[in-house]
């Protein structure tokens, strides 16, 4: 009999959440606190003290002996260096446990040895960490024992950015700010503030951790470098919200209870569509806290599938010729007085403040379509967007054809004096009830498109942070609420004033929608034409971060300064050079001690064989063809490795960190492409029991 859980006792038992601090702190502390999270401000150091202590005293009653300042550097990962809560001993050699407010608030780990592109020289290491208040503290069970973790912001002495939070809670303040201009033109005066609200969802496959420990390209890279395809792969379909096998059922099990402890809304899973990928979906959640707990589902998938004799990739192509895995970023609006801003209601075509807030979102997305797909890139996510498995490149918004008829009436005539109605599905069967249909279909093709009361990023990799990708999206769309509410504040008539301006930005911005199949060539002709940009790698879009226009839209928000975004650039340069390059020595290292060694082997095995069966006085001509076969392989893999030290010898030689990316993508990338054909093809020639690694069926179809 399986074991019960009970998920409301379970749920946030390892979080410090404001009931928990309700029931340890006095009444004057515990208000101060929730003040300054909902409000801003800083504590008062005696407010600190008291609250450093409450949260010890419940950590260490939960078997905690450490604490760390939790942060996110620009590695995309999170970081921490624990801390004992033990003091000196005192005279009698009594050990006291001690953690103070200045403890919880501020840390100093070492600011030098994280990527900065270049904030922080090697011998300037002074580097803060600064508690993020309104994402509570949690406690990670591990090896090395019950930790608590204080989720904090990371800049440099001078002040810089050096992470992922910083940025995105400045970008928060941003939109809730100019946000609330355009409500209190509603005569919304309750609101106080609006927040950007996240759902992220996580997809992933899971392979036999033995079979992953003799693949050494999953172990550097997190892909495969060489692997030809398996005899089946997802073209039945049957995989896709099929039924999941038992180990992978027992594995969903643990890593959902261990994120509910830790206050993670995990809700939704199921198959994915390549074999073996899965994915777990979130409740919506504030944008930080949703950036928070994707980082910790990330960890705790990859710790609780060593439990299970499993491992957790998270490579957004971790197998060619099956889907790779992305990682859909739902985002919404709302005010704190529940008013979701982009719920269109039941007649969306009289729903002036609705119609606003779309028209503001669209043009921002059509004027910063650019770093918006920036957002988005990394070099695992090279290998899907625009593959046919996820969305194309270039950067479109999916209305639906009741938005999109509103907008059409309004664009044409300057009213929209009706909208779309979904009506009902019949199902033509007696026992089964008709569906209302909604007014507007899905379209899996779009990179960002409306879904009901929601916009949903669908470019966003599956190892990423969604931190970058909800900073720009309050960013751009801060600036085009900014903009409107100048306008409509200093207007005489706002009735007028709003009507035409609404008008003028579908009129303007009408280029972005498209809710045709984004997969087609004809859409990449249609593109070209309306004038929207096709970036199509990782490396074209990094200078997207650094134009005028960009450095304008940050510096006026203080999202960033334009040294913090010129560092950030820098560091995407070198992370796609230092990617490639451990890609390229895998490859290489495999080739020559596995791959080559084992051909040459078999061919061996081959020409004993053709001499046995000729010696014998039979025809050995079959065993001859075979023996050609490989042995032009053999040669094409020697060549072909020879050409990718080549160009790895000469990517060393380079020392500007965008030539060398680009030297990465344009030649090592095309000598990786040439030696992995080569290997591949003997794998399809080569005895099973020769070749020296899992291929593709036994990792896919064997969990």
């Amino acid at each position: 009999m399986s074991e019960v859980i009970n998920v409301e006792e379970l749920f946030a038992s390892k979080v410090f959440t404001r009931a928990v601090m309700r029931q340890r702190l006095p009444e004057k502390v515990y208000k101060e606190v929730i003040r300054v999270m909902e409000n801003g401000g800083e504590l008062s150091l005696a407010t600190a003290d008291v609250v450093a202590k409450e949260m010890k005293d419940w950590a260490i009653e939960n078997g905690a002996t450490h604490y760390t300042h939790w942060f996110q550097p620009l590695t995309g990962i999170t970081a921490e260096k624990h801390d004992s809560f033990i003091s000196r001993p005192d005279e009698s050699g009594k050990m006291f446990m001690e953690f103070s407010g200045k403890e919880l608030i501020k840390g100093e780990p070492d600011a030098s040895s994280f990527p900065s592109g270049g904030l922080r020289a090697t011998f300037e290491a002074r580097g803060y960490t600064a508690w993020d208040m309104t994402s509570p503290a949690f406690l990670k069970e591990d090896a090395t024992g019950v930790i608590l973790c204080i989720p904090t912001a990371f800049c440099s002495y001078k002040g810089e950015a050096l992470d992922k939070k910083t940025p995105l809670l400045r970008s928060m303040e941003a939109i809730s700010q100019q946000a609330l201009r355009i409500v209190r033109l509603f005569h919304n005066t309750e609101a106080s503030k609006v927040v950007a609200a996240v759902g992220a969802e996580q997809e992933y496959f899971l392979v036999d951790r033995e079979k992953y420990l003799k693949r050494q390209d999953l172990i550097f890279a997190g892909r495969t470098l060489f692997g030809a395809p398996a005899p089946k792969g997802q073209e039945l379909e049957d995989h896709y919200f099929g039924t999941i096998r038992e180990r992978v059922g027992a594995y969903m099990k643990d890593l959902n209870i261990e994120l509910w402890k830790l206050g993670v809304t995990a809700r939704t899973q199921h198959n994915e569509v390549a074999p073996a990928q899965h994915e777990l979906a979130s409740i919506y959640e504030t944008a930080n806290i949703a950036v928070d707990h994707n980082q910790l589902v990330m960890e705790t998938m990859k710790k609780v599938a060593g439990r299970h004799g499993l491992t957790c990739l998270l490579h957004e192509k971790p197998f060619a010729g099956v889907n790779g895995s992305g990682k859909h970023n739902n985002w919404s609006l709302a005010t704190d007085n529940g008013v979701n801003l982009l719920d269109p209601g039941e007649t969306p075509n009289e729903n002036i403040q609705f119609l606003l807030v779309l028209a503001c979102i669209i043009k921002a997305v059509d004027i910063h379509a650019d770093l918006l797909r920036q957002s988005a890139s990394d070099v695992g996510n090279d290998h899907r967007l625009g593959a046919n498995e996820a969305p194309p490149a270039i950067i479109s918004i999916f209305l639906g054809e009741q938005l999109e008829d509103v907008v059409k009436q309004l664009v044409e005539t300057g009213e929209a004096a009706h909208c779309l109605e979904g009506g009902k599905l019949e199902t033509g069967v007696s026992t089964l009830p008709d569906l209302v249909k909604d007014a507007t279909d899905r379209n899996r093709t779009s990179p960002f498109a409306f879904t009901g009361n929601k916009f949903e990023f669908r470019m966003v990799g599956s190892s990423d942070s969604i931190a970058s990708p909800n900073t720009i999206l309050n960013a751009i769309v801060a600036e085009a609420f900014c903009e409107a509410a100048d306008i409509l504040e200093a207007a005489e008539n706002f009735d007028l004033a709003v009507h035409d301006l609404i008008k003028e930005y579908f009129t303007k911005h009408q280029r972005i929608i498209f809710n045709g199949d984004g997969y087609s060539v004809q859409w990449v002709g249609e593109a070209e034409r309306r004038g929207l940009p096709n970036i199509k790698s990782m490396i074209d879009s990094v200078e997207k971060l650094t134009t005028q226009k960009s450095v304008d839209l940050f510096s006026k928000f203080n999202i960033f300064t334009k040294t913090e975004l010129e560092s950030r650039q820098e560091v995407l340069y070198e992370t796609y050079a230092k990617t490639i390059n451990i890609e390229a020595l895998t490859m290489i290292d495999m080739a020559s001690k596995q791959f080559i060694p084992a051909v040459v082997r078999y061919t061996k095995s081959l020409a004993d064989t053709v001499v046995a069966v000729q010696d014998a006085g039979a025809d050995a001509s079959a065993q001859r063809e075979l023996l050609k076969a490989v042995s032009e392989k053999l040669l094409a893999m020697k060549g072909a490795l020879e050409k990718l030290k080549q160009a790895e010898a000469k990517a060393g030689a380079i020392s500007s960190a965008k030539e060398k990316a680009f030297y990465y993508r344009d030649e090592v990338k095309t000598a990786m492409e040439a030696l992995r054909k080569p290997v591949d093809e003997a794998e399809m020639l080569v005895d099973r029991e020769v070749w020296p690694v899992p291929g593709y069926g036994d990792l896919i179809f064997e969990v």
